[in-house]
């Protein structure tokens, strides 16, 4: 890993991006059965599902991408830091995935993936955070 520095991070932010990407289909064939043309969002319950699927998957990624990345600077050198950053992320795939597929089939059924999704990047938010603060406390500006 010494060689390839952050790697699996890359790896894990793609796949999310890419999760993204697949979401982002979802919709443009939620379109197509429903026939409903942009720029015009509402009129069917399917598109309109994978709409609020998709808007709030990128409602969450600015705040994910950044926590994942900030974690994994913060801890640099420190033990399985980027295992923990790359173990959280999946989480956040496996829960964004969760989410879509359940919000979908019934709009109930995606607490559970939202809630992975949300346990993940708190543990990459509140963990960038702490480390940072403890940086401060400890060594100062």
């Amino acid at each position: 890993m010494a060689n390839h520095p952050h790697s699996l991070v890359a790896i894990v932010t793609c796949l999310s991006l890419l999760v993204y990407v697949w979401m982002i289909l979802r919709v443009g064939g939620a379109r197509r059965r429903s026939g409903i043309a942009a720029p015009a969002m509402t009129g069917d319950a399917d598109l309109e599902r994978h709409l609020r699927v998709q808007l709030n998957t990128l409602e969450w990624l600015p705040i994910y991408l950044t926590s994942l990345w900030l974690f994994t600077l913060v801890y640099k050198g420190f033990p399985f830091n980027e295992m923990i950053a790359v173990g959280a992320g999946l989480l956040w795939v496996v829960g964004r995935v969760l989410y879509a597929l359940g919000y979908v089939k019934d709009p109930s059924k995606r607490e559970m993936g939202f809630l992975i999704q949300a346990l993940a990047t708190a543990v990459l938010l509140f963990g960038a955070l702490g480390k940072a603060i403890y940086v401060l406390a400890t060594v100062g500006l």
